[in-house]
């Protein structure tokens, strides 16, 4: 293509067309959906910081408060990248000195778009983090109300897809909440470590201006400083960290969302979904399909796809202020957790309104083989047979039961004893009742009362510390909350104060 017919296309000057495509304008209408607000919070954090350190005037920062306070975000909101500004950060910077005669020229002495950003960033995150993780705690309210209800409801345990030993489905579904408790101290993990600081690093060295890099910390409601400039505009660990935590919260509950649908199957017959969360067919009238848990699946594997897009992007890049960690990659990331807490919400719902088939999973117990495990322990309390003979005899009572087509109830002591005189030599003293007893799922259960077992008084106390817990997350989230809110209405209470009193 000739330079002429290429100036014809792409234009002669900054932007170019292709380039406002591909990258411009795509990060200005994430940027302005995303980042406004954050960044509105950092520059008048800066402000009161530079005031206060003696880095403005009195007619300075009040000018520029008032840019700050009467700024029209919604008209920045619903602009459209027209290559006027580079990006937004120059189009608000544009704003603020025509709304405070030129005065906020000053604000961004001691500052650098790379410590604005990285703080902008971690602004934003912070509060998907926190999103997500309330409305991982009502998954975890709803699951734990599901197990409270049924912890003497008896069903089969699967291992390597085959039926296992007798447990209760309060035992299952804590099982799953303990996982999600995981889920959620990793994001509050990573959300310890994205909430710090950048600010002060500037460009990479700090400033030669006496600024105070814990007070805006403070201000903006930080918890403290990633302490090296360097680090400060370099690291992107906080980033992969959070892509980490959502990826494997979305691959842990995909793995139950999977069984959901397995148990939803006319096979299975264990859950019916509530009629808001199931559509129907087209053409075949007695369709219910559980398509709420299916779109939940598929979202899952979303969030691990842009979960994995975040870690992908930082993989191999220098460590420095990198466009490689920012404007491309940060929607990854934001994505990720938007559609996790989303996830998180709608799984709640389908949970809280299920129907569990308590009558199904009671006889698929019964009629199970299920409990020899029991039959075999008890071979080695009655009879004094080691636990691998006992193992033997059972094993053997099971396959000739098989061969024979018998079912768990046709097992007699005389079965037991023909295994038995087949393995070991002789036969057994065992009686009926102590036979029946070891082969009742209900007694599977209720005998093991060892922690973390399935007995309904072991997963009494389960529960209790379960809701402890609960508490105890929902505590720690809304101390988080009330900081970021209160540190807002603090930014704008001292800029407001500015305009109405002598400085």
């Amino acid at each position: 293509m000739s330079m002429k017919r290429h100036e014809q296309d792409e234009g002669s000057s900054f932007p170019g067309k292709t380039y406002v495509e591909a990258v411009l304008s795509p990060a200005y209408d994430q940027a302005k959906q995303q980042l406004l607000q954050p960044m509105i919070a950092v520059h008048k954090a800066h402000l009161i910081m530079l005031f206060e350190q003696g880095l403005l005037t009195k007619g300075e920062a009040r000018q520029i408060a008032n840019a700050l306070l009467t700024i029209n975000l919604e008209q920045l909101r619903i602009g459209t990248y027209n290559g006027q500004f580079e990006d937004l950060f120059f189009e608000v910077e544009h704003k603020l000195l025509e709304l405070s005669d030129e005065a906020s020229g000053s604000l961004h002495l001691a500052r650098s778009r790379n410590d604005m950003g990285i703080a902008i960033y971690r602004i934003t995150l912070r509060e998907k983090l926190l999103r997500s993780i309330g409305s991982a705690l009502g998954l975890h309210a709803s699951l734990l109300e599901l197990a409270k209800k049924h912890t003497d409801t008896i069903m089969i345990a699967h291992t390597h897809t085959q039926q296992a030993q007798p447990t209760t489905l309060a035992h299952y579904v804590a099982a799953v909440t303990d996982s999600l408790a995981r889920d959620i101290q990793r994001l509050q993990a990573a959300y310890a470590n994205c909430n710090l600081s950048s600010m002060g690093a500037a460009a990479l060295t700090t400033s030669g201006f006496a600024i105070s890099r814990e007070r805006v910390a403070a201000l903006l409601a930080f918890d403290g400083l990633i302490e090296n400039a360097y680090d400060a505009v370099s690291g992107a660990d906080y980033a992969g960290e959070i892509a980490s935590a959502t990826q494997l919260a979305a691959i842990n509950l995909g793995r139950f969302t999977q069984e959901l649908l397995l148990w939803c199957t006319q096979e299975f017959a264990v859950i019916q979904v509530a009629a808001p969360y199931v559509q129907i067919s087209s053409i075949m009238p007695q369709k219910r399909n559980p398509v709420s848990i299916e779109h939940i699946r598929s979202l899952l594997s979303s969030i691990a796809g842009n979960a994995q897009t975040v870690l992908t992007m930082i993989h191999n890049t220098p460590f420095g202020d990198i466009v490689d960690t920012e404007d491309d990659m940060q929607p990854y990331a934001w994505k990720s957790l938007d559609t996790l807490e989303v996830v998180y919400r709608l799984l709640s719902k389908v949970i809280s309104t299920l129907h569990i088939r308590e009558d199904v999973l009671s006889k698929r117990a019964a009629e199970s083989f299920a409990t020899v495990t029991e039959l075999a322990d008890t071979l080695v309390r009655e009879e004094g047979l080691s636990f691998r003979k006992a193992h033997l005899v059972v094993s053997k009572l099971v396959t000739l039961a098989a061969e024979r087509g018998d079912h768990v109830s046709d097992l007699s002591l005389q079965s037991l004893n023909e295994a038995a005189i087949k393995t070991i030599g002789i036969p057994l003293r065992l009686s009926e009742k102590q036979l029946k007893q070891a082969l009742d799922p209900y007694h599977f259960v209720q005998i093991r009362t060892l922690r973390g077992g399935p007995s309904p008084s072991e997963m009494n106390r389960s529960l209790n510390a379960q809701q402890k817990r609960l508490n105890d997350l929902n505590l720690w989230l809304k101390e988080r909350a009330d900081r970021l809110e209160a540190a807002a209405a603090e930014l704008n209470f001292i800029l407001s104060n500015w305009l109405i009193k002598e400085l």
